[in-house]
């Protein structure tokens, strides 16, 4: 085939400023990620590929030297392999085939206009793109890493529902005894940070490791679990329906299910829903991804009352679902519902009726959940979002107090708030602006204030929830554990790679219970001191970002397609 030249001058095609624009298409594109990954210099690194990409159709169309024909020829094939390609792609890959597909798609151009031939660049740029059309993606980890797959493979959740584990017959269940110990009631504890106290674990993990009791399949998700007694309840996404599953906490086997039709997807998280129950006096409430908050007999999961805070609010389903965790204060259950036209996306609703006691002004889009807090003495709900953080009155939803405080670069909250310094102040991180502490306070007339003790970067949390120990916050820099010092905001010590994990803290030992993204378990110090790993086994396969639970010496922990549970004591 006939070398591409200028058909004017015979002269060479102009070939380095192509080389240029995607070197540097690519260094925008990846070092980022590598930097600061789901910072949001990652996310204006792939408007600057996309910029990179114009101009290489700019310098292919006006300063290559290439003939006309081949100009418009390249420009036509590149334009419609990659429309064609996107159309083509997997649901899940789409995004991926349109970006980062563009990227190396004219890499890949480039590179082949060395061989000077039509025939060599045509099949690289279809091989280059198409390609993507064979892949799927299930999901992304905590540092935007796509988790590839063949097109034609089984998903986990596939898999999960030809098993017998889907259609397994329920154990016979006994009613939930009164007075029945209820070891863990809500998302991250009884008082919702993540802090065990009274419990004692073994330690020594290399003569007394973690003893499996059992393990089994489970739909996707990112919900954790509720433990009442031995009914050990959690939600799942089975297909069309998402469903509260309750399973026995001895054996793993299913107790009772309660399904409805709903289901939630989006390609970076995958399918499920993302809230944990709450549990009150033989009752749970659950609150699903598009919005359907139910209230089950924990006994039988028979349902006493059902609502969908869309409706009651008029929000639509977040771009990564509704993931409020139910809150539990007095007689309401509280949950929040993002982006409600009116801002009014608080809700508390009546425990035994389900009827809406009152709807709250909490603006800006979060993937948080209501926190209980005592601040300054005052029993209140604290609510974290994209504008900033916000104090309500438990009984008619008024705010106390607010503080502003916009990502910088826009975008979502996820991570709870913390109360330290005796409830004299809160922490409240994000992951592109790190912690702040916010000092609050009520002089006698009940005005309230709000001031910033100090913002620091030392600590830059995505969707991984710190804790509170003597003075110290541990929790993720991004995915790297850390130490933060309370009173100044001054890093302690950082060490440690987890991917985007969790952790629970073991007070009275000095401990923290670490579950890696990767579904390592790992027994790391509490202290100021300094980083130090004691121990680490792999307790899970897959991605594992829900947050797993202690109670009686045993670790219960879940992932989008298995749990299993753990004695940690002998």
């Amino acid at each position: 085939m006939a070398t591409m030249t200028s058909p004017a001058t015979n002269r060479p095609l102009r070939l380095w400023p192509g080389v240029i624009l995607v070197v540097l298409q690519l260094v925008s594109f990846h070092v980022p990620g590598w930097i600061a990954p789901a910072s949001p210099l990652m996310f204006y690194s792939m408007l600057g590929s996309l910029l990179g990409a114009l101009l290489v159709l700019a310098w292919w169309l006006f300063f290559s030297r290439a003939g006309l024909s081949d100009r418009l020829g390249g420009f036509a094939l590149l334009v419609v392999v990659h429309t064609v390609t996107v159309v083509l792609a997997d649901p899940s890959a789409k995004m991926v085939a349109f970006l980062p597909g563009v990227v190396w798609l004219c890499a890949v151009f480039v590179a082949s206009l060395f061989f000077h031939r039509r025939g060599v660049t045509i099949v690289a740029v279809l091989v280059a793109s198409l390609g993507w059309t064979l892949v799927r993606t299930d999901g992304v980890t905590g540092t935007m890493d796509n988790d590839y797959a063949w097109r034609w493979g089984s998903t986990a959740e596939q898999q999960f529902l030809a098993s017998d584990a889907s259609a397994e017959p329920l154990a016979p269940a006994s009613p939930l005894a009164p007075g029945e110990i209820v070891a863990w009631p809500a998302f991250r504890g009884p008082d919702r940070d993540g802090v065990l106290t009274g419990v004692t674990i073994e330690s020594d993990w290399a003569a007394h490791p973690p003893r499996e009791l059992w393990r089994r399949p489970v739909g996707p998700g990112w919900s954790s679990f509720v433990l009442v007694g031995n009914r050990l309840c959690t939600l799942e996404q089975r297909d069309a329906d998402e469903v509260v599953v309750c399973y026995d906490s001895a054996t793993g086997e299913p107790i009772w299910l309660h399904a409805y039709e709903a289901r939630f997807w989006e390609a970076m998280g995958g399918p499920g829903p993302r809230a944990t129950p709450a549990y009150r006096d033989g009752r749970l409430y659950t609150l699903g991804a598009t919005g359907v908050l139910s209230c089950l007999d924990v006994s039988t999961g028979e349902p006493l009352w059902t609502r969908n805070i869309a409706d009651d609010t008029g929000a639509p389903v977040p771009q990564w679902a509704f993931s409020s965790s139910p809150l539990i204060v007095d007689d309401l259950v509280i949950v929040h519902a993002p982006a409600a036209p009116d801002d009014r996306g608080l809700v508390a609703y009546e425990l035994a009726s389900g009827e809406p006691r009152w709807f709250a002004e909490a603006p800006g889009t979060s993937y948080s959940s209501p926190h209980p807090a005592t601040l300054d003495g005052v029993r209140q709900i604290v609510m974290i979002s994209a504008v900033g953080v916000s104090g309500f009155e438990i009984e008619t939803g008024a705010r106390l107090w607010k503080h502003e405080w916009p990502p910088a670069a826009g975008g979502d909250r996820v991570v709870q708030p913390a109360v330290v310094d005796d409830g004299t102040a809160i922490l409240m991180a994000t992951v592109d602006g790190g912690t702040r502490k916010i000092a609050v306070s009520s002089d006698a007339s009940g005005k309230w204030e709000t001031s910033e003790v100090w913002t620091s970067r030392a600590l830059k949390s995505y969707y991984n929830d710190l804790v509170v120990h003597e003075g110290t916050a541990f929790g993720f820099d991004r995915n790297i554990m850390a130490a933060m010092d309370i009173a100044s905001g001054e890093r302690v010590w950082k060490g440690g790679r987890y991917g985007n994990g969790q952790v629970l803290l073991v007070r009275e030992q000095d401990l923290l219970i670490v579950t890696s993204e990767q579904g390592d378990l790992a027994l790391v110090r509490a202290t100021a001191d300094g980083y130090e790993e004691l121990s680490r086994v792999e307790v899970l396969d897959g991605k594992t970002w829900n947050h797993p639970i202690v109670a009686d010496g045993i670790l219960y922990v879940r992932n989008s397609e298995e749990a299993a549970a753990y004695r940690l004591i002998r």
